[in-house]
């Protein structure tokens, strides 16, 4: 092949791949959930300023530091 070949089949391929990108796009657009919600609905959930109940956390770690009744190396 010379390079006038190769360079009008990275063309074609390039230009396939702009037209699949964008296909992509469109049914990525279609199906999103945003899409399907009626506009004026934000999505956006508010979280309480009250603590929370300090039980739901009676088995868990601290984050980073391991559990509660073990020391860090």
């Amino acid at each position: 092949m010379s390079l006038q070949d190769d360079l009008t089949a990275v063309r074609r391929n390039l230009n396939e791949l702009v037209r699949s990108v964008e296909r992509l796009e469109k049914d990525v657009a279609r199906q999103s959930p945003a899409a399907s919600k009626p506009p004026g609905e934000s999505g956006m959930v508010t979280v309480p300023d009250t603590p929370y109940d300090s039980s739901l956390w009676t088995d868990a770690d601290d984050e980073g530091l391991g559990a509660r009744d073990r020391h860090a190396p």
